[in-house]
């Protein structure tokens, strides 16, 4: 690790009471022990229901940002892609979009981190607490690929 290493924040979001919604929150939980045994003291996890305009402020003190949440989308277990900032305004029901949070975070603060989107792939959304067993296999996988990210990244310098 040198001194050039990135502040890194792995933000997780979604709804661990909705079935596989939780899958971004499941994902900073689990990184949190392997981010301890490896004393990566500049990677950190945070973890919401949503994103909210209060988030700006949150990931303007990093470097990069990982957005990780559960997707409906028909892709394969996960799909991670660079981000970039939107100033269009994407509200759904309760929650803001990371592009729209990146957007503002240069406009208040003067900073746009380097951004990613992790989307998990889910499958089912009912009020339960208990994943799916094919959206468990697909955190794993993204857990095991981001880990592997993490660690090429500080390893060379970010």
């Amino acid at each position: 690790m040198t001194e050039h290493t990135p502040n890194i924040l792995v933000y997780g979001y979604g709804n661990p009471g909705r079935q596989d919604d939780g899958l971004g929150v499941k994902l900073a939980e689990s990184l949190e022990k392997w981010i301890a045994d490896n004393h990566y003291s500049q990677v950190h996890t945070d973890s919401n229901y949503q994103l909210n305009l209060e988030d700006v402020a949150t990931i303007s003190a990093y470097d990069m940002v990982i957005f990780a949440d559960a997707s409906k989308e028909d892709i394969p277990d996960f799909w991670f892609e660079p981000l970039e900032a939107s100033d269009r305004v994407e509200f759904t029901m309760h929650a803001v979009s990371p592009a729209f949070i990146l957007h503002l975070c240069n406009q208040v603060f003067n900073h746009q981190p380097r951004a990613y989107l992790l989307h998990i792939r889910g499958y089912e959304w009912e009020f339960m607490d208990i994943m799916t067993d094919k959206a468990k296999k697909n955190l794993e996988a993204a857990n095991d690929f981001l880990q592997v990210f993490l660690q090429n990244l500080i390893q060379s310098d970010g």
